[in-house]
């Protein structure tokens, strides 16, 4: 178990600064949880470390240059064009 266990005293104080009303029998049913939790922690401690790394690999493909529309093949089936370009609607 833990070095320094939760009390209920504890419990109460971080309660009390959350603005949290807690009863003696809730306060002592959290410092129970609270232990518990704090001997799964413990337990991490045990896992032994593991010295080797995974090499990284490059997962992306190579650029593929690809013939694209042309700018009136692009704004045939624009609603509005400017200028050779798309118009949009006014933000502001």
């Amino acid at each position: 178990m833990s070095e320094t266990p939760v009390d209920a005293a504890e419990v109460k104080h971080v309660a009390e600064l959350a603005r949290v009303d807690l009863d003696s029998e809730e306060a002592d049913a959290f410092a129970a949880q609270f232990a518990e939790i704090l001997e799964y922690f413990d337990a991490l401690d045990e896992v032994p470390e593991v010295d080797t790394h995974e090499d990284l690999v490059n997962v992306m493909r190579a650029d593929d240059i690809e013939e694209s529309l042309d700018q009136t093949a692009a704004l045939q089936n624009a609603d509005e064009t400017e200028d050779g370009f798309f118009k949009g609607p006014r933000v502001s």
